[in-house]
């Protein structure tokens, strides 16, 4: 009619106005958010199809490599046994050589009836190149870490003076040896008599890359290995060790060739001055007794062995090494008449040879090839002092099965264990269990003499 709204139904129709337009505002933004939802699902599966293929690429690629990377491993781990099998061949022939040769040797002059004296040099030849092939094999087993360790407490400071003068004589007058042992040092659980060879093997190294002059320290200190160092080793752990450095100022080793030097048969000298088993046989003893081992060296400069092995712990209780001091060899020990050992060996010439020496040396014998025909026999003697089996045998039941059974029959005959080869029978963790004897073969009748005086002895 003309007439101005009234103030509340002004407001009503502001309002109503302002209604309609958020109402097609919300309608916008909801086709627009509908827009854009659709746009963000295309972008998302757009984005998850690129990747799903790249992570298909990546796995593709991923497999590639490893594939690579198995064929590299098998590939050097090839290369690793050829040289390993090509320089025990050729270190094997040459030995087999000296032996055949000088038996061959032997075996005319006895024909041609030759006297005494002209057979004592190719005897003495071949029994040297026996004993190198069982020096050889001994350092194969070494690097294996399969060879049966005999640890005690050992303490690295008295090893190392009990050793000065003779490793004073190997390295010539050109060489001072100086010996550093760090203020109370910790002992250590380790095979004193590798321990030894490790010494003597790094003093040797020392020499010849010293060409007889210059200045070997050995050092010995306690040292803490800590987390930060041991994840850089996939096979040590932090703690407590004993620190035996052998540092030399000789010629030094190239660096891309640090990495190969713990490799069997690996070696540095020239042709004919090393088997290169030295180093090798030396890792796997220290790998052996939960250690570690590390070379530094630079060329002209010289090179440092580090060799770490874990604190012992003497509250434990364990046998100890003498600190210090030479071991003296024992006499030739023959039988008390009338004493029995039973042999069971399942190589019939290893079985002669055992018979033959211990005859010799006055024992009554009664021999087998196995653990059953063993426990007839014993189930018939009136009288075995002791058993001298070896570990691996034929049949049922292997040279500790069979010595469980003795000793439950007869408790108190000892055991004496032969044997090549461990393969666990007696050897767990590296090492000999508690109260296990063991001569390792190959022997000599003076070897074989004294350990079995020794077990007869104690079982008494």
């Amino acid at each position: 009619d003309g007439r101005p709204l009234s103030r509340p139904a002004a407001a009503f129709a502001e309002a109503a106005t302002i209604a309609t337009v958020l109402e097609g505002a919300s309608v916008e933004l909801a086709h627009r958010a509908g827009q854009i939802d659709i746009a963000n699902r295309k972008a998302t599966e757009a984005l998850e199809a690129t990747v799903a293929e790249r992570t298909a690429e990546l796995v593709a690629e991923m497999k590639r490599r490893s594939d690579a990377e198995s064929t590299l491993r098998q590939t050097q781990k090839m290369e690793s046994i050829g040289q390993l099998t090509g320089g025990i061949a050729h270190d094997f022939n040459n030995m087999l050589t000296i032996i055949m040769g000088n038996l061959d040797t032997l075996q005319r002059r006895l024909k041609s009836g030759d006297t005494a004296a002209s057979l004592s040099r190719p005897v003495e030849s071949a029994l040297q190149g026996a004993r190198n092939a069982a020096k050889l094999t001994h350092r194969l087993l070494a690097f294996s870490r399969l060879q049966p360790l005999e640890p005690m407490s050992l303490h690295l400071d008295a090893l190392v003076a009990s050793l000065s003068d003779m490793l004073a004589r190997t390295l010539g007058e050109g060489i001072k040896l100086e010996t550093v042992s760090g203020a109370g040092l910790w002992p250590v659980f380790a095979d004193s008599n590798q321990m030894e060879n490790c010494l003597v093997n790094l003093a040797v190294n020392a020499r010849d890359a010293m060409a007889g002059h210059g200045k070997l320290t050995i050092e010995s200190s306690n040292a803490f290995l800590d987390d930060a160092y041991a994840t850089r080793f996939s096979d040590l752990k932090a703690g407590q060790y004993v620190m035996l450095s052998v540092s030399d100022t000789g010629s030094g080793i190239a660096a891309e060739l640090i990495e190969k030097v713990f490799e069997p048969f690996f070696t540095t000298k020239p042709a004919g001055q090393g088997t290169g088993l030295g180093l090798a046989m030396i890792h796997g003893f220290v790998k052996q007794s939960g250690g570690h081992i590390r070379i530094y060296s630079e060329v002209g400069i010289g090179t440092s062995v580090k060799i770490y092995l874990p604190r012992y712990d003497e509250a434990v209780g364990a046998a100890s090494a003498p600190r210090g001091g030479a071991v003296v060899e024992q006499p030739l020990a023959p039988a008390i008449p009338g004493e029995t050992i039973l042999v069971v060996e399942d190589d019939s010439d290893v079985r002669d040879f055992a018979i033959a020496a211990l005859k010799e040396l006055g024992y009554h014998v009664l021999a087998v090839a196995d653990a059953e025909d063993a426990l007839r026999v014993l189930a018939k003697a009136s009288r075995v002092d002791a058993l001298f089996t070896d570990v691996v045998l034929g049949g049922s039941m292997n040279g500790r099965q069979l010595a469980e059974r003795v000793s439950a029959l007869r408790p108190s005959i000892p055991v004496l264990f032969t044997t090549g080869y461990t393969r666990n029978a007696i050897v767990h963790q590296g090492r000999l269990d508690k109260g296990v004897r063991l001569l390792h073969k190959p022997y000599t009748l003076q070897e074989l003499a004294g350990k079995i005086r020794a077990a007869i002895t104690s079982g008494i």
